[in-house]
């Protein structure tokens, strides 16, 4: 089987599209289906947004699914206390990488910014969590930073980078590059997190793929902020038809899942 490991943040950044708002109970559903479909790892929430929230992430946690399942936080303590409380141990942390960022949503530098990450990683380590680390705005950031950034995250325990597109400003070509070029110069492994917004998440995702990434961020239907993040049924075929990996996939439970998830965000 190739090495390919399935992200999927339909609950997450699926929701973020607009007029989507997931009950408890379609969550709950959703997450049950992903796991049936057979993804890696399903990225379930944001505890800090509120009680809603985490009770549909303890549900989720509490189903004892095969997939990991993951909270996403900012870069806060505030953040990784809320997802403890939901009893999550597998936690993904994300803090902006490109300059604009990090000085127009924190007026800070980028010492702080690493300063920052070593400071919440190690507290949430400590909590007994297994993290990875989102670089948000990774096309845009200067890369001798995004790779320091990726070494300081390597170095804290992280188990891997996830490589974010945030404005969907990458071509294949570009991302390819950029991707090989991370986990040759530092070791850490790469998930890819491609948005649509020049209709190029499915290529910028094979193109990391290429590049080494083993991980790769999807929605379902391609749902996402803005014109939408990679689609899961689109990648996976281009996998499996255009460059024949042998990916295990439900295929009856994903037809499913597409029909679950179109009513539940009346795509339909």
């Amino acid at each position: 089987m190739e090495q390919v490991c399935f992200v999927d943040t339909t609950l997450r950044d699926g929701e973020q599209s607009p007029g989507i708002a997931f009950t408890v109970e379609e969550k709950v559903h959703i997450a049950y289906l992903l796991d049936r479909v057979g993804v890696y790892e399903i990225e379930a929430g944001i505890p800090i947004m509120g009680k809603l929230e985490k009770d549909a992430i303890y549900q989720i946690l509490s189903k004892n699914l095969r997939a990991r399942v993951t909270t996403w936080n900012r870069a806060t303590l505030k953040d990784v206390k809320a997802s403890l409380e939901c009893g999550a141990q597998n936690l993904h942390i994300s803090t902006p990488v490109s300059d604009i960022q990090i000085k127009y949503k924190f007026n800070r530098d980028r010492d702080w910014v690493l300063d920052n990450l070593i400071r919440v990683v190690y507290f949430a380590r400590a909590s007994g969590c297994t993290i990875s680390v989102g670089a948000e705005d990774a096309s845009r950031a200067d890369m001798d930073f995004l790779l320091s950034f990726a070494r300081v995250a390597r170095k804290e325990g992280a188990i891997r980078l996830r490589f974010a597109d945030t404005l969907g400003v990458l071509d294949p070509f570009t991302t390819r590059e950029k991707v090989a070029r991370i986990i040759r110069e530092t070791g850490i492994e790469v998930e890819m997190h491609a948005h649509n917004d020049f209709g190029m998440a499915t290529a910028n995702a094979l193109a990391a793929q290429l590049a080494g990434a083993k991980y790769l961020s999807t929605t379902i239907l391609g749902l996402g902020e803005r014109a939408g993040n990679t689609s899961y049924e689109e990648i996976l075929k281009v996998l499996q038809k255009a460059k024949g990996f042998k990916i295990n996939a439900n295929k009856k439970k994903l037809q499913e899942l597409i029909r679950y998830v179109t009513l539940a965000a009346n795509c339909n």
